[in-house]
């Protein structure tokens, strides 16, 4: 499979020349980068401002994951089957700008419950599912990460800096918006370790909304039909058995 495409979907000549030269020096060095596309590829170069030896090691470094954690292509749903049981995902609606919406309930998480190896993969897990409800000529994803109720029983450095590990280097330039939301003081002393470890680029797309503004910047960004109803919105919930993750098990 030959992984160029038309140049299409944004983007000028020079940074697709440059896509080019990114494809030349990867597939060099790994063939493997021929079954990337050019738009996979101009998202790597575009999260290393087009630094063509940098992006080069970011791709080549994606690859090599790649091939040890989806030998068949892709996560199975019984490598994380215990992660989805736990229903702590729902992937519903969409934002005004046309990216798929993620809702995370952060106090459903326990880290003494967790197996660190199955949590990695659902990461990747919960990412691919997302990646294909992305919109023809969309690359971005949005969420709003409910921190209602967390509490020190559910901090989770680890794995915190693990998923922004997994979502920075080997899905770059995925991630448009992330709206933290019924955020407890008791979790900043979370947040100030976990922010250094962030991209410059990627700590813009982080919104900490209080909760006399929520009603208004969820709206703001999330038109009501597509808005979960718990939030002002008029999209219901769909019940666990019901919900991408949950079909994706059967």
């Amino acid at each position: 499979m030959d992984g160029r495409v038309e140049e299409n979907g944004g983007g000028d000549v020079s940074e697709w020349k440059k896509v080019a030269e990114l494809r030349a020096v990867a597939e060099a060095q790994d063939p493997a980068a021929k079954e990337e596309d050019d738009i996979a590829l101009r998202r790597f170069l575009r999260a290393r401002d087009h630094n063509i030896s940098k992006a080069t090691a970011m791709l080549l470094q994606y690859l090599s994951w790649k091939r040890s954690t989806k030998p068949h292509g892709f996560i199975s749903d019984d490598q994380v089957r215990g992660e989805i049981a736990k229903n702590r995902d729902h992937m519903q609606g969409f934002d005004r700008l046309g990216r798929p919406l993620v809702y995370l309930y952060a106090a459903r998480h326990y880290p003494v419950r967790r197996d660190f190896e199955e949590l990695k993969l659902y990461v990747s897990y919960v990412l691919d599912k997302i990646c294909t409800r992305l919109p023809v000529g969309q690359e971005k994803f949005a969420a709003v990460i409910d921190l209602g109720g967390w509490g020190y029983s559910n901090c989770d450095i680890r794995g915190y800096l693990m998923g922004l590990d997994i979502m920075q280097s080997y899905y770059p330039e995925r991630l448009g918006q992330v709206f933290l939301i019924h955020v407890p003081y008791m979790f900043m002393a979370a947040w100030k370790v976990v922010y250094p470890f962030i991209d410059e680029k990627t700590r813009k797309k982080f919104v900490f909304v209080a909760d006399r503004d929520l009603d208004a910047t969820l709206k703001d960004a999330i038109d009501e039909s597509q808005l979960l109803e718990e939030y002002g919105g008029k999209l219901k919930l769909q019940g666990y058995d019901n919900s991408p993750l949950s079909m994706a098990s059967k």
